[in-house]
């Protein structure tokens, strides 16, 4: 769509979009109206490559018919039930498929509607479980900076991404920020950097400072994924246990991105072979078809919480009107099956290789300043022109003009495209990427 006519301007004024430029959108908006497997599909028929995802959600392509059939007969049998006192055997049993796939004794599956939900129901499942062993001091959070963790107040509060926290103030007092691991030392680096382990020593200073005692819990994402793909470097992940062991701190990890294969494992957690002890996933547990979030809690931790309850009565004073929906059950029941009929996650990890060796062939180009890369994630940073982010916003406009559909950061272009993928795809990804960017 070129500039759009006032009427159809004035259209597109109701919708109030999120994340979005909406001034620049309604005179020029980019829309889609069809998807199909590896491709959306703009009003005029122009078809474009999806490299993110959606938005990390789809990995199983666009549009699999089986969720479509599953939430459709759903609906069409019980729509809505409360989730409070009440259940349906979907719930029950997607939690147990759920299990199947997260790190051994990680078993207790509470749901919610979104990653940022997730993230504040896991800040209170730490509040709740230090508070059920007498530990009510335990207040404090722990971060990192340029993390993502959703939009909801806690999650804002932890986030270390400026333009998410300065416009609404601190948002939770009492969450400490370590320090990030995008080192200069790292760049171009091709999955987990060698460089950086040593910075996870920060959250055993803010336990000197603020006393160990007195942590919750400690929030951070395997790999981070909103900033632009930030792998751990080598040993950072364990050193974190480590220290949250020594601490009696809990280790949250924010799943919601390196979640269902991502990393080329089940979890990050499994392909960084370290377990936190609460995780929180969304996005593609239902392919993107349904919203759907969830937080997966090792078996001590719900136990703690459960026991300390009264005999008869709540005992964890949590939950939403569409926690475990039946419709979002069955596309995540749908999606269980597609992950273990086509094994999409071993699909995910033979596929890396190749994604990777073309997304660092981009680093000849002069515009190109990094290259970060893991499992089927990638970004590539381009050289910043004025202000941050204003070539990165140029670049990806042109990128949909070309045909492709990227999540962009800053002047961060991230890749993470469906585990259906072929090696064309990634070409095709790779050429249109190379065409843009040697142009700008």
């Amino acid at each position: 769509m070129g500039h759009s006519d006032p009427q159809v301007e004035q259209a597109l004024q109701p919708f109030w979009m999120p994340f979005t430029p909406n001034k620049e959108f309604k005179q020029e908006p980019k829309m889609f109206t069809r998807a199909e497997g590896m491709y959306f599909y703009t009003p005029e028929g122009q078809k474009v490559i999806d490299a993110s995802s959606g938005l990390f959600c789809v990995a199983a392509g666009h549009c699999r018919p089986e969720i479509a059939e599953a939430v459709y007969k759903q609906l069409q049998t019980l729509d809505f039930t409360a989730p409070f006192l009440r259940a349906q055997p979907k719930a029950f049993e997607l939690a147990t498929r759920v299990a199947e796939f997260t790190p051994k004794g990680m078993d207790r599956v509470f749901f919610t509607n979104s990653g940022s939900e997730a993230v504040d129901t896991a800040m209170k499942m730490a509040l709740m479980y230090h508070r059920s062993k007498g530990q009510a001091q335990r207040q404090i959070f722990i971060s990192r900076e340029r993390a993502y963790h959703g939009v909801n107040m806690g999650g804002v509060a932890l986030s270390g991404m400026v333009n998410n926290r300065r416009a609404f103030g601190v948002g939770l007092a009492g969450v400490y920020h370590m320090r990030h691991t995008a080192l200069a030392e790292n760049k171009f680096a091709k999955g987990q950097p060698e460089h950086g382990a040593d910075l996870a020593d920060d959250l055993q200073r803010f336990c000197a400072l603020l006393g160990g005692e007195n942590i919750a819990a400690v929030f951070v994402e395997p790999a981070a994924g909103s900033f632009g793909c930030l792998p751990p470097p080598k040993g950072y992940l364990n050193k974190l246990r480590q220290i949250c062991d020594q601490h009696g701190i809990l280790l949250v990890f924010d799943e919601v991105i390196t979640g269902w294969g991502r990393m080329g494992a089940n979890f990050g957690a499994q392909a960084f072979g370290v377990t936190p002890d609460l995780m929180t996933m969304a996005k593609a547990i239902t392919n993107g078809a349904q919203p759907m979030g969830a937080v997966a809690a090792k078996r001590e931790v719900y136990d703690t919480i459960t026991n300390a309850g009264p005999a008869a009565g709540v005992e964890f004073f949590h939950g939403y009107t569409y926690s475990a929906h039946p419709a979002s059950c069955a596309a995540g029941l749908a999606m269980m099956d597609i992950f273990t009929k086509e094994k999409l996650i071993e699909r995910a990890a033979a596929l890396s290789p190749y994604f990777i060796e073309g997304v660092h062939s981009l680093r000849d180009l002069p515009i190109v300043t990094d290259i970060r890369s893991i499992g089927l994630m990638a970004a590539v940073d381009v050289a910043v022109d004025g202000a941050p982010g204003v070539r990165g916003h140029e670049a990806q406009k042109r990128l949909y003009d070309a045909g492709l559909n990227l999540k962009s950061t800053g002047d961060a272009l991230i890749m993470a495209p469906p585990f259906i993928a072929e090696k064309s795809h990634i070409d095709e990804i790779i050429n249109k990427m190379r065409d843009v960017l040697s142009r700008l």
